[in-house]
């Protein structure tokens, strides 16, 4: 079988289902992505440029497609001179549609099938916009959000199935195109995230800390305000003033955004949240972004692992903790209520009351009888729901049942439609190899823009 995953940022959430498909001999599997360093064993990396930048004078609404159509634009681009050089046409393109570069699969490789990665649907109310009560909204925000699913709706529409990681993801989809997207979470390894009582960590100051020390952890990647940032900060305040003992372990990086609007110019979201502290300022410990060993480390010494997020994805950050066998002190929003029960697997509070989280963690260091049993219920969580040697076998197996369809004949609603033409309108130059990377980059140029100014 032929395979082409496409995420801008490789391996992205494909780790371990690239891993799988490419040892096995009789596939031939192809990655494309933006140039950056690193490749995968027996993977045939591609690289893709943009075309050209954004442009101004595009209407705000308009600028997320936009940029869509010209990741969409770029990677077409690259796959014609990778198809060109490598004779490799896909039976299958697996990839995540939200930046754009899966717009044009379907032109490219018409007889190919398609699964996209269905991570999210923007809602303006409900979800992950405006969540905070003290945000203002108009009408024009509103309007914003819902354009911002343009690339979303054209990518449902043109992909063949589609895999979604939690069944409050798919529910944000709408209702007419969830019939073809499948419920499988991406899969955590257990041999890696697991319990380890003997486990050390050493600060930057020079404190070595295990599971008998008082250590609460808390990730969130760069530092925003979506994952609970303010929240956990003025929590860890109101404990540092009762516990002197207390530790905190703050794992993420405090350069850029993913997914929050950006900081005040000069400022960081970090820089924001240590000034909201006093008491626990020289406890609590910034350790930056760590490599995945060094990171599971920390949630093997932590005593309670703070997670809260707006209604927005699920972080694998959670999963990972509970894998570890950490109590979670989670917020009761809907992404983290699919998982965790309050008082079975892991303890909920309010996303914005400190308080409530800080009495929470509390209970979680008081009271170690109880959370020992709340510790093992939630590692039995993830090996029953979300273990990748459950996850990765239904992956494989929903890839050939995708794969048994046949899309030269058959839309995915069924409606029988003539075998398409594949487009030879782009002029499409000698790909040459990445020097010293082993993948191909496109070299490609439109002879004129695809989408005109």
């Amino acid at each position: 079988m032929n395979i082409l995953f496409m995420h801008q940022n490789m391996p992205g959430q494909f780790h371990h289902l690239v891993r799988s498909l490419a040892a096995d001999p009789a596939n031939r599997v192809a990655f494309l992505t933006r140039p950056k360093p690193g490749n995968m064993a027996r993977v045939i990396k591609v690289e893709y440029p943009l075309a050209r930048s954004p442009k101004g004078g595009t209407h705000r609404s308009l600028q997320n497609l936009q940029n869509g159509i010209l990741h969409g634009e770029g990677a077409a681009v690259a796959l014609l001179a990778f198809q060109k050089q490598h004779r490799f046409r896909p039976d299958i393109v697996y990839g995540h549609p939200g930046w754009g570069e899966m717009l044009f699969v379907k032109d490219v490789f018409p007889d190919a099938r398609v699964i996209h990665y269905c991570e999210f649907f923007y809602h303006g109310l409900g979800s992950d916009a405006y969540f905070d009560l003290d945000e203002k909204i108009t009408p024009r925000d509103l309007m914003r959000v819902r354009t911002k699913n343009a690339v979303n709706l054209l990518s449902l529409e043109s992909c063949d199935a589609g895999v979604t990681a939690t069944h409050w993801q798919w529910r944000q989809h709408p209702e007419v195109y969830r019939g073809k997207i499948r419920v499988i979470h991406d899969g955590i390894d257990m041999d890696r995230a697991r319990p380890d009582p003997s486990t050390r960590v050493m600060l930057p100051d020079g404190t070595s800390l295990g599971v008998e020390d008082e250590v609460v952890t808390y990730v969130n990647r760069n530092m925003e305000p979506c994952r609970g940032l303010w929240s956990f900060m003025d929590a860890a305040e109101l404990l540092a003033k009762k516990r002197p003992q207390c530790r905190f372990l703050v794992i993420g990086g405090e350069d850029g955004t993913y997914y929050a609007q950006h900081p005040p110019p000069g400022r960081t979201y970090q820089e924001m949240a240590v000034e909201r502290l006093d008491a626990a300022r020289g406890r609590v410990h910034f350790l930056g972004r760590l490599p995945h060993d060094q990171y599971l480390r920390v949630l093997q010494v932590s005593s309670a692992h703070v997670y809260l997020s707006s209604p927005f994805v699920l972080s694998w950050s959670m999963l990972e903790a509970m894998a570890t066998g950490c109590v979670v002190i989670g917020s009761n929003t809907p992404p983290v209520v699919e998982v965790i029960t309050d008082g079975k697997n892991g303890l909920l509070a309010d996303f914005f009351a400190a308080d409530e989280i800080a009495e929470r963690i509390t209970e979680a260091l008081e009271q170690p009888e109880w959370v020992r049993e709340i510790r093992r219920s939630a590692r039995q969580t993830v090996l029953d729901h979300y273990a990748l040697e459950r996850c990765l076998p239904a992956q494989l197996a929903f890839i050939e049942e995708t794969l048994s369809g046949d899309p030269k004949t058959v839309t995915h609603r069924g409606v029988p439609q003539p075998r398409p033409r594949p487009h030879s309108d782009l002029v499409v130059s000698e790909a040459k190899p990445a020097a010293g990377r082993g993948g191909v980059v496109a070299t490609a140029e439109p002879e004129a823009d695809l989408i005109p100014d």
